[in-house]
């Protein structure tokens, strides 16, 4: 999953959501190196990590791609389902997305210092509202064009959006069948 998705699976307080978020920053053993409750969330977004790379419906949405893209599909699954999570975020969230992301802006601004590269991009991400703007499947493409800029290889997204856009219907069906389970198993790791 993506940003939005595991902010969403981490928890209410900002201990959780800043743990929640860390995940994709914080690398190797924790063993105190953040307060115990960013750490509980450290370790939940490492296993909605696990549960999500091994569940049979999101390998059945990597196997969709092109054989020229599969080493990708991981990325553009995720994206999409972050898409998918904020187009449809009233029937997973009581809270509306705006409120919920800029909750999370406030937590992230609030926070002295942000690990990695999180720090330099926070801001970004408030400014531009990274995670309310992912409803809007044209922003996929943005988000695809930056991220192929860190690529080793850049040219593996090529074609990555015009895929998405052919495989959008099923794609939207295999989230709306793995988040709800996706849901149940992060409430059940979170206690």
């Amino acid at each position: 999953m993506n940003y939005l998705a595991h902010l969403h699976l981490g928890g209410q307080e900002p201990a959780a959501l800043l743990g929640s978020l860390y995940g994709d920053f914080v690398k190797g053993p924790l063993q105190g190196r953040w307060p115990s409750d960013i750490e509980a969330g450290i370790r939940l977004h490492r296993r909605i990590d696990a549960f999500t790379d091994s569940h049979p419906l999101v390998l059945a949405a990597k196997a969709r791609f092109a054989d020229e893209r599969r080493r990708y599909a991981g990325i553009l699954v995720d994206l999409f389902f972050d898409h998918c999570l904020a187009a449809h975020w009233p029937q997973y969230s009581r809270e509306p997305l705006a409120q919920f992301t800029g909750r999370v802006y406030r937590t992230l601004a609030a926070e002295a210092e942000l690990p990695g590269k999180l720090g330099l991009i926070a801001p970004r991400m408030a400014a531009q509202d990274w995670l309310g703007s992912y409803r809007e499947f044209t922003v996929l493409e943005q988000v695809l064009l930056g991220m192929s800029r860190r690529l080793s290889r850049p040219d593996g997204l090529l074609g990555g959006m015009a895929e998405l856009e052919r495989l959008y219907g099923p794609l939207s069906d295999d989230f709306h069948a793995f988040y709800p389970e996706l849901q149940a198993f992060a409430a059940r790791h979170s206690a």
